[in-house]
């Protein structure tokens, strides 16, 4: 009996799971996998790891049990670092046959390439996640790019809700945050890419054993994960045996947006660092420092966002609001910002942190401002981070 015919409860027929969910949902755009499938003779598909807004991933194992010296390569937030074991499990992105889905896994593809080999004796280098194998497979509906990855066992954020309060330790923060500089140090300064979409979601925690996805095919094996069946295609569940339950797919990281890209303004390197200096409030503290709420409409804003910001850094300079294309959206010719009742009163750098007291604060406010500043060339450089008293005073 096929694992698609093995019996278990399934969802109702009517009601959307997983990919389904996207707007723009056509399953002739996915390709249709199934456990124990095998792909370029290789990988063994184990079962369903989750989906994503242009492909679906899953764990699968390499057949061959064999890699080369010259594959390994260490990812983000290697907190463990070890090689291949025996039995080598990876993670196969599918990503959709669209065009625009194509051409995006091509790139992403070809940044991998840069990243791998731009200058591997960075010592950030082993905190940036990278393709090891890539393939084409053919579908009923045309072909489909697959990009192989080492699993990982969850993003940041799932890892921050297993703490008793929710965030990070002053300590842990202040480790986790050096790593992550370091990494963004290497995009930047040795391969010239700029990340654009640094969250917690897109941080990942290696797996420190193995054996932990050995019990997952042992479970699949034992329990076959639920599934929807339908006339002309399988939806399987995500399946997570790491104690939470996978989120939807998150949307555009609006809250951590540099103002100069809010404003339509030239952007570069130092948008990286902006976006960084704002995730920071997630892990520290559990919530975002600016989320953008706006109560007129009910959902985030970017007026309702840079009122937040003036509310926490001071107006922008006009040297930065001439730059902007959309400036005039929301302030007036001369500077003046168009709804000062959006500005919330009160609301300080220094209050919105609960989680460190004394000396340990004050050098935290210290580096945080170096990267929160209105003016991308105002902002320290990730390179320059790594050296601030904060990230030291621990040492």
């Amino acid at each position: 009996m096929s694992l698609a015919s093995a019996s278990s409860k399934q969802p109702p027929l009517d009601t959307l799971i997983e990919e389904e969910r996207k707007d723009d949902y056509d399953p002739r755009h996915f390709f249709p996998v199934n456990p124990g499938q095998v792909f370029c003779d290789t990988y063994r598909v184990v079962t369903k790891l989750g989906y994503g807004g242009s492909s679906t991933v899953w764990l699968a194992k390499d057949i061959r049990r064999y890699v080369s010296s010259a594959t390994w390569t260490p990812l983000v937030l290697n907190l463990c670092r070890r090689p291949w074991q025996s039995t080598r499990y990876v993670a196969l992105k599918i990503c959709t046959n669209n065009h625009a889905d194509q051409t995006s896994a091509s790139h992403e593809l070809q940044i991998s390439q840069v990243i791998a080999t731009a200058n591997p004796s960075h010592p950030g280098r082993q905190f940036v996640r990278i393709i090891v194998d890539s393939f084409e497979a053919k579908g009923p509906h045309g072909s489909h790019m697959c990009l192989v990855y080492e699993p990982m066992r969850e993003p940041i954020w799932l890892l921050q809700q297993r703490f008793n309060d929710g965030r990070y330790s002053s300590d842990l923060l202040n480790l986790t945050l050096q790593y992550l500089l370091s990494g963004i140090d290497y995009l930047h300064s040795e391969c010239h890419i700029i990340h654009t979409d640094i969250k917690p979601e897109n941080i990942l925690i290696r797996l420190e054993n193995s054996s932990v996805l050995d019990d997952v095919a042992k479970g699949e094996a034992e329990k076959p994960s639920l599934r929807k069946v339908l006339d002309d295609r399988i939806v399987y569940l995500s399946r997570n045996n790491f104690g939470h339950p996978k989120s939807s797919p998150g949307k555009p990281p609006n809250p951590y947006r540099s103002p100069e890209v809010t404003l339509g303004a030239p952007w570069t390197y130092s948008a990286d660092v902006w976006n960084f200096g704002v995730m920071i409030w997630d892990l520290l503290e559990g919530k975002k420092l600016c989320d953008g709420f706006d109560p007129e409409y009910n959902k985030y804003t970017s007026r309702a966002h840079l009122a937040q910001l003036i509310a926490l850094c001071g107006c922008p300079p006009k040297e930065l609001l001439d730059r902007g294309k959309l400036t005039s959206r929301w302030f007036e010719s001369n500077g003046v910002f168009k709804r000062q009742n959006l500005i919330p009163q009160g609301i300080t750098l220094e209050n919105s942190i609960n989680n460190m007291e004394g000396e340990d604060k004050k050098l935290f406010i210290e580096f945080v401002r170096k990267m929160l500043q209105w003016l991308p060339e105002n902002r320290s450089t990730a390179k320059e981070l790594l050296v601030d008293p904060w990230l030291n005073h621990f040492s």
